[in-house]
């Protein structure tokens, strides 16, 4: 841990997506068009330098990889994310990605990870790991996520990576629509689950799925708030203030960015708090 870890009290906010990106996650077609779509500021992309940028700031960042292979960039390990949040507790909170259609050797996978007891949540991406939240092929792999006690983030509506390639680079956005993650929320019932992202162009179904469901949360990250619908900043300021969260999209988006246009939101100074940090501070176990 380094000499100058923050305490819990001293943290102002808790990003809950962070990506950790490789050394080439710009490279090529895919890298470059959603860098171009998010205009995205030059961050660092090491984990160890991500950690101080966010201790800098008195935050901390629930971090994780995608396994994915279809955008073709680079995939950090989940070991090295594991092993980051080791060397910075005091900001990084470690989740990590199995894609689920991989079978047997997800579950082998996932067990393994679990195994460590150092995994606070998964990270899962539908539209680029190519499935449907509800397709029951994937539900042993949520048996293992649910007996763990640890939330699922799933990724929600429109994707930037692949927006302006040809093809959409591939990946379906079909699979981005939240309104399956609601059979999930259902089955799974005491397995927490994030919708990430405003789920634009499918945002009020996001709504209505995390007003109707107890384990159901929403991340507001991937968009700058200047964007968010008048709907949703009405419903994170009343009936859902216990369950959105901060989120920026880090590297594509800053939290420094996210926060300059959460400012301008008119959302209720009592409830600002419990969105930069007390509901996930709640959702994760922290202090």
């Amino acid at each position: 841990m380094p000499q100058t870890a923050l305490s819990f009290d001293d943290i102002v906010a808790i990003d809950v997506h962070v990506h950790a990106e490789g050394h080439d996650e710009g490279d090529g077609v895919i890298g470059a068009t959603a860098a171009k779509y998010f205009n995205k500021e030059e961050t660092p992309d090491d984990l160890d330098g991500v950690a101080e940028y966010y201790r800098s700031r008195k935050m901390m960042a629930v971090m994780f990889s995608v396994d994915e292979h279809l955008s073709g960039r680079s995939v950090v390990p989940n070991d090295d994310v594991l092993a980051a949040a080791q060397r910075h507790p005091d900001v990084i909170i470690p989740f990590v990605s199995v894609d689920p259609t991989r079978g047997a050797a997800a579950l082998t996978e996932i067990d393994r990870l679990l195994a460590t007891g150092r995994v606070r949540g998964i990270k899962l991406h539908p539209p680029l790991m190519g499935f449907s939240p509800d397709d029951r092929a994937v539900y042993p792999f949520y048996e293992r996520i649910e007996a763990a006690r640890v939330p699922v983030l799933f990724h929600t509506g429109h994707s930037g990576i692949g927006t302006g390639a040809r093809g959409g680079g591939g990946i379906r956005l079909k699979y981005g629509n939240p309104m399956p993650i609601d059979d999930v929320a259902v089955d799974f019932p005491d397995m927490p689950i994030v919708l990430a992202h405003p789920s634009f162009p499918w945002q009020d179904e996001a709504i209505s799925i995390c007003l109707h469901k107890p384990n159901v949360y929403i991340d507001l990250s991937g968009w700058s708030p200047k964007y968010f619908s008048p709907n949703l900043v009405r419903y994170a300021d009343t009936q859902l203030r216990d369950k959105v969260m901060f989120g920026s999209d880090y590297p594509l988006i800053t939290p420094d960015r996210w926060l300059r246009d959460f400012e301008a939101l008119p959302i209720r100074a009592e409830v600002r708090p419990r969105i930069l940090k007390g509901n996930a501070a709640r959702l994760l176990g922290l202090r």
